[in-house]
């Protein structure tokens, strides 16, 4: 439902199974003219790595992802294995579209520079696609959200990105080090398997009941770290996105810690991808 501070959780709710249902998949959303222009978005995560494909009025085409792990802690670790992702991403668009894809947009966790912004334009330009924005990835999220006053708390692989937004101006942005990757961290050294293991028993929803009980404490410090980062100053409604969020029992533990209610989306594992695809017809 939308809530009373006007972010229309039904409407993003309605876009992202949408997109769920297209992404890897062999259809476009429709046929597209050949000289129809296109947004893209590439999402460089921890965990996957995500191309977004839009109209020029933000109405989703087309998505396709790879697991991956060529990013740690919001950082491009291995350029070639990012680049080559990319390029299967891209080639395999094309062929369900029809036509070229040449431009596109990125995204870095808040804070991380202007050296990381680089090096994703770099893996954007080697994919051969014209990089035409390198944003923040709240902000993006709050840009599909079409969030004007709230708080976006992005929680990524590796990192917490929190963005803060005022009547529409970006008030506060910041990031720490506490991501999807640490609950994979708690999990291995808990049940004393390999992290790759640890990776496959949290994606499983099934073992919720087993897997959220361990990783409980990581979500409480991802709580505290907006609580204190923020403080007194934090904008409602906190609407958190994020693949490492999908869990039943994360937004409560999550509100619980806050001290106010937190909301999120169906599918928040999309919700920066798709954003980031709205910046490249700016």
């Amino acid at each position: 439902m939308a809530t009373k501070q006007s972010v229309d959780l039904k409407a993003a709710d309605k876009l992202l199974k949408q997109f769920a249902k297209v992404v890897n998949s062999d259809h476009a959303v429709r046929k597209i003219k050949k000289d129809e222009v296109l947004s893209c978005g590439v999402d460089l995560g921890t965990s996957s790595i995500v191309l977004t494909v839009l109209d020029k009025d933000d109405n989703i085409i087309y998505g396709a992802f790879e697991y991956a792990k060529a990013v740690r802690d919001g950082i491009v670790v291995n350029y070639v294995d990012s680049v080559n992702i990319l390029k299967r991403l891209k080639h395999k668009a094309e062929d369900v579209l029809g036509v070229e894809l040449t431009t596109a947009c990125g995204a870095i966790p808040p804070g991380t520079g202007e050296g990381a912004a680089k090096i994703v334009a770099n893996v954007i330009e080697s994919a051969e696609l014209e990089c035409k924005h390198v944003v923040d990835e709240p902000t993006a999220a709050a840009r599909f959200l079409n969030l004007k006053t709230g708080t976006v708390v992005d929680i990524g692989g590796g990192t917490t990105g929190i963005s803060v937004f005022n009547h529409g101006k970006l008030t506060q942005v910041l990031d720490e080090a506490t991501g999807g990757f640490h609950m994979t961290l708690v999990l291995a050294g808990n049940h004393k398997i390999k992290s790759d293991d640890a990776e496959l028993l949290k994606r499983d929803p099934q073992k919720e009941p087993e897997v959220f009980p361990v990783i409980r404490p990581v979500v409480e410090k991802m709580a505290t770290i907006v609580k204190d980062s923020v403080g007194p100053s934090v904008k409602q409604p906190v609407v958190v996105v994020g693949g490492a969020i999908n869990f039943k029992e994360f937004i409560p533990a999550f509100s619980k810690v806050l001290g106010i209610p937190a909301y999120k989306t169906a599918f928040p594992q999309f919700i920066t991808p798709l954003g980031i695809a709205m910046y490249d017809h700016d």
